[in-house]
């Protein structure tokens, strides 16, 4: 396995299986192992693009089972496809295939923290009675999708029983990526960026004839930017896989193309701290503002055949969750409208007294199976952008047509369908006033948007082109930061029992690492502290992971897997001598941190790498100063 970090690198020499034999699952083990021992994200995607060029060499067919293995998935998310098995059956499965008792699985999971590691452990000690054919990626991966579909009487028995098949013909670190792989946490910092890069990389290598040496860094670094692109726009490996391989990198753009049924990850805002900060980036620019609702973003696509789904921010499948919005949404289409893709927020909302409704609320909603006559929370449909219709595709077109095709093709129905609150005034009052208006009328804020330059359609990208402006950026920092707890410290006190503050990291894309940013004990309830330190419980590790950065200082009593988003709210931003965040971006050796941060929420639509980026942390940081800078002026001139 050395072989893959071998310069220069020969495919062949790190395969130990024929041309066209099937990929083992133990070369897929032994990749994920190395990974874990590293940290760089230039090395990581090193590893994963020579063990992509080393399948694409010997095995081509089984490229796309390898890709979805190291993604840590099964199936692209809009299908709503998952494993559906809990920690409690694992053990039960690896009880039965290791002839061990449950009480021991989980005594060894309490002093390891891993029920990969318990999965190792307990292979090593197993004398074999005889030897099983070996686990391929393509069986790993066929068997997982059969445990996914299986459902109805005798389903978990069922789901146990191919777990157990695969666990005992493993061998080596084997069981350890399997259980993780059935946990959906791998657990060695590989962020699904890593794989799309390492796989368009793989693609530029096998390209013939070879790629000359000194065009080299520049066409992995396009194939790199069309790789993500492409998945942004159609995250569905097979349709990219086979691409790739009869026709090259080049072609994705055309042949992967938008489709219906197919979410786009939605394009997102960054913050800003006040109104003259936007006019200042939006000087010489036409824009516009928008109503920011405090609700559930949606994609919702219509089909030609009069179908709808519903996709939430992650590309996932709310469907089941909204049966309301489903059964409605052609009730506000023009007739000559036969399909379309429409983004919007849908919001909580209370018809008696015409007023929206807290997000918490809409949280109490179930993920799936709801059904029409159950429900008590009623929602409100606010359309505010338009992707695809009629068969044509929109993303390129500027907002200002957008918009105009969005109002031309459907009608506002008040208290179920509206088009989302704007105006496109540049006077610095006449905005004030609008975001007054948009909390008075339950409102997060606004969202500024370019109108006719600059203004296309830009999925999965926080844009510059987007800003948006939270009602309570006058007192604090602008906006509310979305955080990850990686660490705790025990509670004392009244505290005993369970944590007393935790620590908090931001996330960096780039870096792919968890980077701390505060220590938070404040704004928690009683019961939702005990309700987080016993979730959070259950995802303690032994060690901090090698992707995490924190101050050696900070002395914390116990790390976890990154697993949750918490919302937080801070007095302001400071340089910081102990934490990481955007480490040496601002000053040498210093990283910033928050000043008196305080819990608002659970964010539940959000992954941990989707948490608020380093690169927002600076930005709010910069902001921040220029908003102090703007303030003294004022009073020194008053």
């Amino acid at each position: 396995m050395d072989a893959l970090r071998s310069k220069p690198f020969d495919p062949r020499k790190a395969a130990f299986w024929e041309d066209k034999e099937p990929v083992p699952f133990l070369f897929f083990a032994r990749v994920m192992d190395m990974i874990s021992n590293e940290s760089g994200r230039l090395v990581m995607t090193e590893i994963l693009c020579n063990a992509f060029r080393t399948v694409i060499a010997t095995t081509p067919q089984d490229l796309l089972p390898v890709v979805y293995l190291s993604a840590n998935k099964i199936a692209p998310a809009h299908d709503g496809i998952e494993l559906g098995i809990g920690d409690a059956s694992i053990i039960k499965a690896l009880a039965d295939a290791f002839g061990r008792k449950e009480d021991q699985i989980k005594s060894q999971m309490k002093a390891l923290g891993d029920l990969g590691l318990v999965a190792k452990a307990s292979r090593s000690t197993q004398r074999l009675m005889f030897k099983h054919p070996p686990l391929t990626c393509a069986k790993v991966l066929e068997t997982f999708r059969s445990i996914a579909k299986e459902s109805g009487k005798d389903s978990q028995e069922k789901k146990r029983s191919r777990m157990k098949s695969l666990l005992v013909a493993a061998t080596d670190c084997e069981p350890q990526y399997l259980v993780r792989l059935l946990q959906a946490k791998l657990r060695v910092g590989l962020a699904e960026a890593t794989v799309l890069v390492a796989l368009a990389q793989a693609a530029v290598y096998a390209e013939q004839p070879p790629v000359s040496s000194s065009m080299l860094p520049g066409r992995l670094e396009e194939a790199a930017e069309i790789m993500k692109q492409t998945y942004s726009v159609l995250p569905i490996f097979e349709k990219i896989v086979p691409i790739l391989l009869t026709d090259g990198i080049s072609k994705l753009p055309e042949v992967c193309a938008f489709t219906v049924g197919v979410p786009v990850g939605p394009m997102l805002a960054k913050p800003t701290k006040g109104v003259s900060e936007i006019l200042d980036k939006f000087q010489n620019t036409v824009f516009t503002c928008e109503y920011k609702y405090d609700g559930e973003r949606a994609q919702i696509h219509y089909f030609e055949d009069g179908r709808v789904e519903v996709y939430s921010r992650n590309a996932e499948r709310n469907t089941g969750k909204f049966p309301d919005v489903t059964s409605s949404i052609s009730g506000y289409k023009k007739p000559e409208v036969s399909s379309f893709v429409m983004d919007c927020e849908i919001v909580a909302y209370d018809k008696e007294s015409n007023k929206i409704l807290p997000f918490q609320v809409l949280s109490t909603r179930a993920r799936k199976g709801v059904i029409l006559s159950d429900i008590k929370v009623k929602v409100l449909i606010f359309a505010f952008d338009l992707l695809y219709l009629n068969g044509r595709v929109l993303l390129q077109e500027q907002l200002v047509r957008r918009r105009e095709l969005l109002y031309q093709s459907f009608i506002e129905k008040p208290g179920e369908f509206q088009f989302a609150t704007a105006t496109n005034t540049k006077e610095l009052e006449e905005i004030q006033s609008f975001l007054n208006d948009a909390i008075n009328h339950s409102c997060e804020g606004l969202i500024v948007k370019t109108l006719e330059k600059d203004a296309t359609y830009e999925p999965a990208k926080r844009s510059n082109n987007w800003l948006k402006l939270k009602k309570d950026y006058m007192d604090t920092i602008g906006d509310s930061l979305d955080l990850v707890p990686i660490g705790a410290f025990h509670g004392r006190g009244k505290r005993v029992g369970v944590y007393g503050a935790f620590l908090l990291a931001c996330y960096d894309p780039d870096k792919e690492e968890y980077q701390s940013i505060c220590k938070i004990g404040t704004g928690f309830t009683e019961a939702v502290l005990e309700e987080r330190s016993n979730t959070l419980r259950k995802h303690v590790i032994d060690t901090p992971r090698p992707y995490y950065r924190y101050g050696e200082t900070l002395a914390v009593d116990v790390w976890f897997d990154p697993v949750e988003v918490w919302e937080v709210k801070a007095a302001d931003l400071s340089i910081s001598p102990v934490h990481k965040a955007a480490y040496g971006e601002l000053e040498t050796s210093k990283g910033i941190s928050l000043r008196f941060p305080r819990l608002l929420r659970m964010r539940e639509d959000k992954k941990p790498e989707q948490a608020t980026s380093s690169d927002q942390v600076v930005d709010l940081y910069r902001a921040q100063k220029i908003n102090h800078r703007s303030t003294k002026n004022e009073d020194d001139s008053s």
